[in-house]
């Protein structure tokens, strides 16, 4: 007589195996996104501190802060010797959340501009993930670096 030897994996196996990797998705999945937002609001936080490095460098060249963010990474027409750039590699990134950058000259500030990132929620103002991130404007006119805590 032959005997016919099954290979594989039983139905209740199978379930018992999506029941276990579900609860371990379960328990890992939110921390794991919760490390992705958090590394979004560190990313702006970095984009924000480059693209000031780089304004900052512009200044010491022209003398003065450039009314729009474009001549970090593009000659200006018109500019003179002044420009020694590109002050940035490439164009000006968006911000983790896909946003522009906002950007003012403030000369009443502590900086000497505005540059901040809405946040997740793409808005200004804002808690936590959706706070503002970086060199905002504050109601007295001067600047403050934050992220809206």
């Amino acid at each position: 007589m032959r005997y016919f030897r099954q290979v594989g994996f039983t139905l209740i196996e199978l379930l018992v195996t999506l029941v276990i990797l579900g609860l371990l998705v379960g328990i890992v999945g939110p921390q794991f996104f919760g490390k992705v937002d958090s590394s979004k609001v560190k990313t702006a936080e970095i984009q924000v501190d480059m693209l000031k490095m780089a304004l900052r460098t512009y200044r010491l060249d022209a003398g003065i802060y450039p009314e729009t963010l474009d001549v970090l990474w593009q000659r200006p027409s018109g500019a003179n010797t002044f420009w020694s750039g590109p002050y940035i590699d490439g164009v000006v990134p968006l911000d983790p959340w896909g946003g522009q950058y906002q950007y003012q000259v403030d000369r009443d500030s502590e900086t000497g501009f505005n540059l901040y990132s809405f946040g997740a929620d793409g808005v200004a103002g804002g808690k936590d993930l959706g706070a503002d991130i970086g060199y905002l404007p504050k109601n007295d006119g001067t600047s403050f670096a934050g992220n809206g805590e």
